[in-house]
């Protein structure tokens, strides 16, 4: 048996609807600007050639109902709500049948962002991982297997804050879908079971303060829900 120097951390996993056992996640990656009113609404051009993609560590993920102390270096935290997707077979250079056939489970999950550490990094071309990787940041809504959910489409997904509808769109409005995704990004790594994939955010994101509570949804699909409280 391996000696640490100090105890490791605990493995992280996903709740599974009609599963005893969690899903253990090893990696997640998110798509970025894949609703091209989204990336019109923070200035961008839409980029249908190929996804592109940010990670989040394992250390930012948190079960719906959560309360998400308000995050240190920012005073803009925004919300994104979007469809994730897990993974349950190897995938490496997959054709996107392949891709489709190896999506495990569907399910909501919120992209929290510290937006003005994003425009920061964007500013200057650096890494967006301040701005998306910390405590807290990824959050989400027990899981759906696939087979339960069926295809992926005309769905609606949707945020509200407080009460009040944010963000409001179809899936099928994704620019790059989620069979395309796994299929791109199985040319760059060695996917498997554990890899959780967030396919972005519609139109709509904005700032949340303490009190605010969020809840977050796709048709098929359990809610996501998220209050922010009081900064640590």
């Amino acid at each position: 048996m391996t000696d640490f120097l100090f105890p490791p951390e605990p493995p992280t996993g996903l709740v599974v609807q009609g599963e005893a056992q969690l899903y253990p996640v090893r990696r997640i990656f998110c798509v970025g600007r894949n609703y091209a009113a989204h990336a019109a609404e923070m200035g961008n051009t839409v980029d249908r050639e190929a996804p592109f993609y940010f990670t989040k560590s394992l250390s930012a993920v948190v079960p719906s109902g959560a309360e998400l102390p308000y995050p240190p270096g920012t005073q803009d935290l925004h919300h994104e709500v979007e469809l994730a997707f897990a993974l349950g077979a190897p995938l490496f250079r997959a054709s996107r049948a392949e891709a489709a056939e190896a999506v495990y489970a569907y399910g909501v999950a919120l992209d929290m962002t510290r937006r003005d550490l994003q425009a920061q990094a964007k500013d200057k071309r650096r890494p967006w991982d301040l701005s998306k990787d910390f405590e807290g940041s990824a959050v989400f809504a027990p899981m759906l297997p696939a087979e339960n959910f069926g295809e992926v489409g005309p769905q609606k997904i949707w945020l509200d804050v407080n009460g009040v509808r944010r963000q409001e769109a179809a899936l099928s409005d994704m620019i790059h879908d989620v069979a395309g995704i796994a299929a791109h990004l199985s040319g760059y790594y060695h996917l498997g079971p554990g890899d959780v994939i967030l396919t972005g955010t519609p139109a709509g994101v904005g700032a949340v303060g303490q009190g605010d509570r969020l809840e977050g949804g796709i048709d098929g699909l359990e809610p996501v829900r998220l209050t922010i409280t009081a900064p640590e």
